[in-house]
C-alpha cells in the first residue's frame, strides 16, 4: 500500500505512462479525506506544461528518478479539467472516477469498484452508506476545519550606524594676567645714603632706564579622551495583529423526502 510518506518523494519527479512515454512533472499529491491514503497526483501536461492533469496513484512505481504511472499518457491528458487548488469536491472526484472507470474496475487497483451503470458498487464489507463523491463510507462523515498556527521568526528589521564627526565652536574664558608699572620713589639724604649720594659729580645730567614686564595669554590645544560610546541592543516586546482566512467544513441538515402516502401515520 502506498502511504502519504511514500508519495512525498513523487513531487517534482518526472512521470511516465504505462508504456514509458514522458507525461510531465508531478506537482501535488491528493489524499483521501476519510482514510488519509493518497489517491491522486497532478501532472503538468499541455502546451509548455501549463495544465495540471489528475491521474490515479494506485499501481504506480518509483525508481528514484521517475514515477511510472499505471495509465496511458492520452488517458491522463484527457482527464477532466479540475483546478489544482488543494481540494477536490464531490462532483470533481466523481468525474475523475468516471474517467478512469475502466482502469479502476480492471482489478489493477484496490480502489472503489464500479457497477454496470457507472455508480460505485456497494461492495465493501460492513459498508452502510455510499459517498456520492466516490468511495464507499461508513455511517458517519468527518468534518474538518483549518486552524491558525501563529509563530514568530527572527528577521533583519533594520540597521543602526554610530558615526563621529568634527564640529567647530568658540570657547570663551578669562585668565588673570599681570604687568609691571613704574613709579617714582623719593628718599631723603641720611647718614646711611650720604656717601652714595655724593659719589658722583655735584652737578650733572644723568638718565636711568627700567625694563617693564607684562604677562600675556598663551593659547594651546590638546586632544584628550572624554568618553567611550558604543551601540547596544535591547529587546522590546509588543503585540502584533495577525489576520488570516481559514476554511472549515459545514454539514447541512439532511433533506428528508416523505412519501405522501406515509403522512399522518
Amino acid at each position: 500500500m502506498t502511504t502519504p510518506q511514500d508519495v512525498q518523494q513523487f513531487i517534482g519527479c518526472t512521470a511516465v505512462d504505462s508504456e514509458g512515454n514522458k507525461v510531465g512533472k508531478i506537482g501535488q499529491v491528493y489524499l483521501d479525506g476519510r482514510t488519509g491514503l493518497p489517491l491522486w497526483i497532478t501532472v503538468a501536461t499541455g502546451m509548455l506544461g501549463t495544465r495540471q492533469s489528475f491521474a490515479p496513484i494506485s499501481g504506480s512505481r518509483f525508481d528514484g528518478e521517475q514515477v511510472t504511472l499505471a495509465v496511458s499518457k492520452d488517458l491522463i491528458k484527457d482527464a477532466p479539467s479540475i483546478d489544482d487548488d488543494g481540494q477536490i469536491d464531490a462532483s470533481e472526484q466523481e468525474a475523475l472516477y468516471r474517467h478512469y472507470a475502466d482502469y479502476l474496475s480492471s482489478g489493477q487497483t484496490a480502489g472503489p469498484e464500479y457497477a454496470a451503470d457507472g455508480e460505485l458498487a456497494d461492495s465493501t464489507p460492513g459498508a452502510r452508506g455510499r459517498d456520492t463523491s466516490g468511495p464507499v463510507t461508513d455511517d458517519a462523515m468527518t468534518r474538518s476545519e483549518e486552524q491558525l498556527r501563529v509563530g514568530t521568526e527572527t528577521v533583519e528589521g533594520g540597521r543602526a550606524r554610530l558615526r563621529k564627526y568634527v564640529v567647530t565652536e568658540n570657547v570663551s574664558t578669562t585668565i588673570p594676567v599681570s604687568h609691571e608699572e613704574v613709579r617714582v620713589e623719593r628718599e631723603p639724604i641720611t647718614d646711611a645714603n650720604r656717601d652714595t649720594a655724593l659719589s658722583g659729580e655735584p652737578i650733572s645730567e644723568e638718565e636711568h632706564e627700567v625694563t617693564l614686564r607684562a604677562e600675556r595669554p598663551v593659547v594651546t590645544k590638546e586632544a584628550v579622551p572624554v568618553e567611550r560610546v558604543r551601540l547596544a541592543t535591547e529587546t522590546v516586546t509588543e503585540d502584533a495583529a495577525v489576520s488570516e482566512t481559514v476554511r472549515k467544513e459545514q454539514i447541512e441538515e439532511p433533506d428528508v423526502d416523505v412519501n405522501p402516502g406515509d403522512a399522518g401515520r
